[in-house]
């Protein structure tokens, strides 16, 4: 039963990384020379692209470099700290960005009218882009599966479409 799970996982991280690679070269996302920084948050989403990316770093045609970047928005139920000893692990240069997002929104935003949860999403992805600028890379990559992506899409047609 183990080993018929491992042969599925491998075919699952075959197929997953056949796509990516055939969305790298169909929109030219990496080109030679490329530093990629990649949004982590530690759920199955970001992990996942930095795997594949780091694989595609080894096999692809083209040098690029990989690196990894988790913004702790400094809530107490979310704790990113054992990410940077599987960064460690893996080799991967680790950038953590602590602020405190939850108090910037509760300051920043009418709660009557203003979704709190997309502006944490726009403040997030702000400070990995000023990570990325700041550290001197050229690549942003972010993993979102098509749950999010809907879950997104619908949170802002009825929180943000007015």
């Amino acid at each position: 039963k183990n080993k018929s799970r491992m042969k599925r996982m491998k075919k699952i991280q075959k197929n997953i990384a056949r796509e990516v690679g055939k969305a790298i070269q169909e929109f030219q996302m990496i080109r030679e020379g490329d530093r990629v920084l990649v949004g982590v948050s530690g759920g199955k989403d970001s992990l996942t692209m930095l795997d594949v990316l780091l694989d595609k770093q080894r096999k692809a045609p083209v040098r690029f470099e990989v690196a990894a970047c988790t913004v702790d928005p400094q809530a107490p139920e979310y704790d990113p700290t054992p990410l940077k000893a599987y960064m460690k692990k893996k080799g991967v240069r680790y950038f953590m960005e602590s602020q405190n997002v939850l108090e910037t929104a509760k300051k920043l935003l009418d709660p009557r009218r203003d979704s709190i949860c997309s502006f944490c999403s726009r403040m997030r992805r702000g400070i990995l882009y000023n990570t990325a600028r700041r550290e001197g890379y050229n690549v942003l990559a972010l993993g979102q599966h098509l749950d999010d992506l809907a879950e997104s899409f619908v949170m802002s047609a009825f929180h943000n479409g007015s």
